[in-house]
């Protein structure tokens, strides 16, 4: 299980939408590690008041590269249509290697507001070619549930990374009864808007 802080939840980092939740910008260390079948868990943070509230939960079903992700008709609906709904405009299909190496970034919330593409996110987000996708997930976004307070001292350890960056090592057993309770609320795919959303 890897577990992280969503600091700015905009239903881009993950995208939850379309049936399918997807990790394909941000958090390169996690895209690179994960296998099929683990899990993933993202958290608010306490700027928000959100700190030990679950975001969202996905255990990854498939991966892919980027230009996989691009290319592959189911994903079509998530590149960037900033002239559509909310939803089509913070797609995350967002990036495609051409024939000599160049990575091309889509006009998309990791541009920059005048439609350039950004270096800094670019970098950042294809240091590891990998898309985390999951058809087995539930997502909250701004009305998430707390979580219990056994899983934040199970035996000393927090199951909530509260810095950047995220947490990974935790016990067997914490893992089965996380997933075991995540299981036991009944909610499956997209249940809630964004934080930012209800915000603004």
């Amino acid at each position: 299980m890897f577990s992280y802080v969503i600091a700015r939840d905009y239903g881009f980092a993950p995208n939850p939408f379309f049936g399918v939740c997807t990790l394909a910008t941000c958090k390169p260390r996690i895209r690179k590690t994960a296998l099929v079948g683990d899990w993933i868990i993202g958290t608010g943070s306490a700027k928000y008041g959100r700190q030990g509230f679950l975001i969202f939960a996905m255990r990854v079903t498939e991966t892919m590269t980027f230009n996989e992700y691009w290319n592959d008709e189911r994903f079509r609906r998530k590149r960037p249509n900033l002239l559509g709904s909310v939803k089509q405009a913070f797609g995350d299909n967002i990036y495609v290697k051409d024939d000599t190496g160049c990575w091309h970034q889509e006009n998309s919330h990791h541009s920059y507001n005048t439609g350039l593409p950004n270096p800094h996110n670019i970098r950042n987000d294809t240091k590891t070619d990998r898309v985390l996708c999951s058809t087995d997930y539930a997502y909250w976004g701004g009305s998430g549930p707390i979580i219990p307070d056994k899983f934040r001292n199970f035996r000393g350890k927090d199951i909530c990374c509260l810095t950047q960056g995220h947490k990974c090592v935790f016990p067997d057993d914490l893992v089965d009864c996380f997933v075991k309770w995540i299981r036991s609320l009944n909610q499956n795919g997209y249940c809630d808007a964004p934080l930012e959303w209800r915000k603004k």
